[in-house]
């Protein structure tokens, strides 16, 4: 598994911005944004390989995990519907 795998990236749409927007809460602030799905998503697991190797190489420690955070906020959803 890598490091990468451990953060949540969620690509959605953007009726404000027109677009799909890319994000990697917990881990950056900022993200990526196009018009074709698939690419913002992939351009998206770049930029978090690129952010997670930044900091490696600084010797800045990760954040904490959001994937396991992710899955629980779901479980809760889906149980309140």
């Amino acid at each position: 598994m890598k490091d990468s795998d451990r953060y949540a990236k969620i690509v959605a749409w953007s009726e404000e911005d027109g677009c799909y927007v890319g994000r990697a809460p917990g881990l950056i602030y900022g993200g990526c944004h196009g018009d074709d799905e698939r690419r913002v998503f992939d351009e998206l697991c770049e930029i978090v390989d690129e952010v997670i190797a930044s900091m490696k190489a600084d010797g800045e420690a990760l954040p904490p995990p959001t994937v396991g955070k992710l899955h629980e906020l779901v479980e809760a959803l889906d149980a309140a519907q």
